[in-house]
């Protein structure tokens, strides 16, 4: 088992950044694969980066590449995600997400899922 926290969620206009940061408890961080799935009001939720175990993988979805970066650090069981160049339609619930398993990017690959945090981009 795994307890996933999120934290730095928030208002901010568009064109501007937030860092967004998970931390976990309970079985060692290193043996899950992380990520970040978002859900704005009225829609599904959708996939937005995850990163392997090791870290050596990452995945994005194309509508925050280059725009969004995972990391991790396991020496402080947290992982981040960095949101720069912000837009309106990046507004939703972030929840953070943990699996025993591969990295991937379908929410059923993921068994842990944090509460969520919410980011709103202003015009």
């Amino acid at each position: 088992q795994v307890q996933l926290v999120e934290s730095g969620g928030g208002l901010v206009q568009a064109g501007g950044s937030l860092r967004l940061s998970c931390a976990a408890s309970g079985r060692t961080f290193s043996s899950y694969a992380m990520g970040w799935f978002r859900q704005a009001p009225g829609k599904e939720r959708e996939f937005v980066a995850a990163m392997s175990m090791s870290g050596a993988s990452t995945l994005y979805a194309a509508s925050v590449k280059g725009r969004f970066t995972i990391s991790r650090d396991n020496a402080r069981n947290t992982v981040y995600l960095q949101m720069n160049s912000l837009k309106p339609e990046d507004t939703a619930v972030y929840s953070c997400v943990a699996s025993d398993r591969t990295v991937a990017t379908t929410a059923r690959s993921y068994d842990y899922w944090g509460q969520g945090t919410q980011v709103t981009v202003s015009s």
